[in-house]
């Protein structure tokens, strides 16, 4: 499972060059041109990493820098600033808005890169590994697989794709709608209740042998990992 970035750039050119070099890396990458549709993409979808030019239209990078900071359900979302101001005062300007990290224009694109995996190491360490653990369970990205406590678990590469995403943000509960999205791609057109079977798989193999249930389902919201373990028979 890929990090999620969300790019805010108004400048063509620059945009398809930041899509391409990041997707080159595995990134999942969406793309805004001003700073209105970023605020509605936000709404829709929290990335993992939001890279979000200076200079906009419509709402200015600081701006959206200051919504998403205020917001609690995006606070806590990394965002590395893209401008042209190289002055010290609009450095500390922006990062004192919330910005993680700056970067000024023009700028290597390997450094960009290694700043973004920076960046994803300390705010997201299960991204940035092969390697994501909750509790007892153990998933390897390399290797594609699963561990519980000391069992080897078998799932399929969907099961595997919905544990990872599940993973990712332990607590969260995940709309099918989103995990559809997410797992299987916006491009795929699936019914929603394929998750309610997925989810079914990877439960019975994750709690096979164990008689604790880490997946949680939320009555008309969706699914989500519980640090707090339910009775299997509970489901």
């Amino acid at each position: 499972m890929s990090a999620r970035i969300l790019i805010v750039e108004d400048e063509e050119a620059l945009c398809a060059l930041l899509e391409y070099n990041l997707k080159e890396q595995g990134f999942d990458v969406r793309l805004c041109t001003n700073g209105e549709d970023a605020m509605n993409a936000l709404k829709d979808e929290q990335p993992d990493l939001i890279i979000l030019d200076w200079m906009l239209p419509h709402v200015s990078g600081i701006e959206i820098c200051r919504q998403v900071r205020a917001r609690p359900e995006s606070r806590d979302v990394p965002i590395i600033m893209l401008t042209a101001r190289g002055d010290e005062d609009d450095r500390i300007r922006g990062l004192d808005t919330g910005a993680d990290d700056y970067m000024l224009k023009p700028f290597s694109m390997t450094e960009l890169i290694a700043r973004v995996r920076a960046v994803l190491r300390r705010a997201r360490p299960t991204l940035a590994g092969d390697i994501a653990t909750f509790g007892d369970i153990i998933l390897d990205r390399e290797t594609r697989r699963v561990r519980r406590a000391d069992k080897e678990i078998h799932v399929g590469p969907t099961e595997f794709r919905l544990l990872d995403c599940l993973m990712q943000r332990p607590g969260r509960v995940y709309s099918r709608e989103q995990l559809l999205d997410l797992v299987w791609g916006r491009d795929v057109y699936v019914e929603a209740r394929t998750v309610d079977v997925h989810v079914g798989r990877l439960r019975k193999a994750l709690n096979e042998g164990f008689d604790k249930d880490p997946i949680r389902t939320v009555r008309a919201a969706g699914y989500s990992l519980d640090e707090t373990y339910a009775n299997v028979s509970a489901g």
